[in-house]
């Protein structure tokens, strides 16, 4: 990776799973970059610096130049349309093909990430600042359970991975949920081990775990 390469790619953040999904499709398209490695909660992303370019004041975050992208899922979906044609990366392209694609995106992102592993972060990890609520606790975790049977008999009839024979960004979304459930104890259908253990034994998956080390 050349300085002047390095420097038109920027990635803020380091330390979650949000910032995995991002450097997860980064190692996937071996695409140089420079990592910011701020974090969470640190102060780090309250600077004007930071600021300036996610007023959310959140992780991660993607800089090319001038332009600036949030959001994890869009981070994946963004690198993956832009660069992944050669590696066979690019999300579908034929209506109900794309469709199946965002439908697995969506979730991930609303189902998994938003209605149910956020909710578990902010009232069990975070009860401190956000408050206890053991019923909406409960019902998140009963939730995930849920649409991980769901998922299951899905991906039962879909492949090896979400989309059948080919691996996508939907697949580096869906599998950090189920890295989520599984450190905060939720029961997994045995299928969804099986694709986990497959998807995680990816070169470039192994590599953006160790990145995504906050002492790395």
């Amino acid at each position: 990776m050349s300085a002047t390469d390095a420097g038109e790619r920027v990635l803020w953040g380091v330390g979650t799973s949000r910032t995995l999904r991002a450097l997860w499709i980064l190692q996937e398209l071996e695409l140089p970059y420079e990592h910011r490695r701020i974090t969470s909660r640190s102060g780090e992303t309250l600077t004007p610096e930071y600021t300036r370019l996610n007023p959310s004041q959140k992780i991660p975050a993607l800089q090319e130049g001038d332009f600036v992208l949030s959001e994890s899922a869009a981070i994946v979906n963004y690198l993956a349309t832009t660069h992944g044609a050669a590696r066979g990366l690019c999300p579908p392209t034929a209506p109900r093909e794309r469709a199946r694609y965002d439908q697995w995106c969506f979730f991930s992102m609303m189902e998994l990430d938003a209605n149910t592993l956020y909710v578990i972060r902010k009232h069990e990890d975070l009860h401190q600042l956000y408050g206890e609520a053991p019923n909406a606790l409960q019902a998140a975790r009963d939730g995930f359970a849920r649409q991980a049977h769901a998922a299951a008999r899905r991906l039962t009839h879909s492949g090896p991975y979400v989309l059948g024979e080919n691996f996508s960004g939907a697949d580096i979304l869906f599998t950090t949920c189920l890295n989520g459930a599984l450190r905060r104890g939720i029961e997994l259908p045995q299928t969804l081990h099986a694709y986990r253990q497959r998807v995680t034994a990816r070169a470039a998956y192994q590599r953006a775990s160790q990145l995504n080390q906050r002492d790395g």
